[in-house]
């Protein structure tokens, strides 16, 4: 069976649903040996296919690592369709997230008539393996690592084996071969991963409950429009089984709920930072409250938490307070008792490199918020502040970031723009506030960006300001991803103060950027 049969290899793959089907001898390529792609590959050895994988860059250890598990690996750049990939006639190419859809090689499966998974297909073909988790679907433009965290950490103290994996680090198909089995699979997804994903047939995915956090321009470089991108979000809803849950304020998630497709019984919860309907979380009086997952819902609700308490342990923002609303009511959907909930936010911490406090002296608060890679997070960020000295630029990846700037410039005491798309922001920030203190980083050594920019940002702060990094854009212009951004951040800032700050905290790794 070969691609050159494309009839007997659909109808075998139909058969996959199980990590005991007989997947032996199915020829499967896997394009990228990333952390995904490389979780793919060793993945379908154990299960007995053949697999090749092909990727432009390798170093030598993983090299050795896919031969030694019997997968054969072809460098090339990938920039048309290789000899080698033609002759190995697949059944199936597992594409890691982020292949372009009209990427050469994926061109040439469509035409060859060989499918096209993503490793999240995959995983849940093979969900089995130990015992079959439920999942639980996160996605949005913003908020998603943080949710899925918290998610899991509520549903752990409730005496359930949870794990966080997806987009947030942890390859699904890691968890999913874990020996000792989980009970339930919180996921991340990236609109990437959705957009390969199928919504019906042996290979879609019927989640216990999902989420989509929100909804704003982002990746519209590689999705191509604003209506692609909310296409692929909107998948995670799709068979959902317990709970749709959606944002009150963002009523295109609404919208996503009402046309997809669930099973019977399953219900729409709302979430918003304003007072709660039935069958919805929100805030009273300063009150967290679950107005969803009790009886008498429509006269009573359950006390999650209060503004006050989360306020010493850094969650009081807006958008944290949103994020937690989400998470209980995902956590609520499988039965997590509100106590659980109040009292594993006590223990729960932020990430680094979100909201983070590096240092406050003179006065001046420095935030590190490197995580607000798009101007929907930037703009989360900077409304939880008053008076802010804004670190802002980077990749735009195609957004538009002028309403943004258009938005908040009456909180600004300056602007300090970084990154390869300056003159975007400079512009924007002339035209909506020709008056406002405006600073340019032009260095592009990676190692005098951060120390330019926080000298610039100390020139202007004053007593009671906030010194933000919120970029509103990707980082891998001059630094490697958004930790190391944040990190160079909290290096600069240091360095700048000496033995000034009247506290700081310590930085720490981020999941990967995603």
């Amino acid at each position: 069976m070969t691609a050159d049969d494309p009839g007997r290899a659909a109808n075998r793959l139909d058969t996959l649903t199980s990590w005991n089907a007989d997947w032996r001898g199915l020829r499967v390529a896997v394009l990228g040996v990333g952390v995904t792609g490389f979780a793919v590959a060793d993945t379908l050895t154990e299960l007995g296919a053949e697999v090749l994988v092909l990727a432009p860059d390798v170093d030598d250890d993983r090299a050795r690592i896919l031969d030694v598990i019997g997968a054969r690996l072809v460098r090339h750049p990938l920039d048309a369709v290789p000899d080698e990939l033609v002759a190995f006639a697949p059944d199936v190419v597992v594409a890691s997230p982020g292949f372009h859809p009209d990427h050469a090689v994926l061109g040439w499966a469509g035409s060859e008539g060989v499918a096209v998974w993503g490793d999240i297909e995959l995983a849940w073909r093979v969900r089995d393996k130990v015992n079959a988790a439920e999942w639980i679907l996160v996605t949005g433009t913003n908020g998603k690592t943080t949710t899925v965290q918290m998610t899991a950490t509520f549903l752990a103290a409730n005496g359930l084996r949870a794990a966080p994996c997806g987009n947030i680090g942890v390859p699904v198909l890691d968890a999913v071969r874990d020996p000792a089995g989980f009970d339930v699979l919180v996921v991340e997804l990236s609109s990437y991963q959705l957009h390969t994903l199928p919504t019906t047939g042996p290979g879609a995915v019927h989640p216990w409950a999902s989420v989509v956090l929100n909804l704003a321009d982002d990746h519209l470089d590689w999705h191509g429009s604003f209506e692609a991108y909310r296409a692929a979000k909107a998948k995670v809803y799709e068979n959902t089984k317990v709970a749709c849950v959606y944002n009150r304020a963002d009523e295109a998630t609404l919208r996503m709920v009402e046309d997809a497709e669930v099973e019977e019984g399953a219900r729409a919860i709302g979430f918003g930072l304003d007072v709660p309907g039935p069958s919805d979380f929100g805030v009273v009086d300063g009150i967290l409250c679950d107005r969803a997952f009790l009886d008498d819902r429509r006269t009573a609700a359950l006390e999650l938490t209060t503004l006050d308490e989360l306020e010493p342990r850094g969650l009081a923002a807006p958008h944290v307070v949103a994020n937690i609303l989400a998470a209980s009511a995902l956590a609520r959907s499988h039965g997590v008792p509100v106590g659980v909930i109040h009292d594993a936010l006590a223990e729960f911490r932020l990430d680094a490199h979100r909201i983070e406090t590096v240092a406050v002296a003179g006065g001046i608060r420095w935030i590190d918020d490197s995580k607000a890679t798009n101007p929907h997070a930037a703009e989360a960020s900077l409304k939880a502040f008053g008076r802010v000295v804004w670190i802002v630029g980077g990749l735009l990846k195609g957004v538009d970031a002028d309403s943004l700037v258009a938005a908040h410039v009456g909180r600004l005491r300056a602007a300090v723009v970084i990154g390869r798309d300056r003159a975007e922001l400079v512009d924007a920030f002339r035209r909506h506030a020709p008056q406002l203190p405006l600073f340019e980083v032009v260095a592009d050594d990676t190692e005098q960006v951060m120390p330019d920019a926080v000298a610039l940002a100390a020139a202007v702060a004053e007593d009671g300001d906030t010194v933000l990094l919120a970029p509103a854009a990707a980082s891998m212009d001059q630094f490697a991803d958004y930790g190391d951004r944040g990190r160079r951040f909290h290096e600069a800032v240091r360095a700048m103060l000496g033995g000034e700050a009247d506290g700081d905290s310590a930085p720490h790794e981020p999941p990967a950027e995603g």
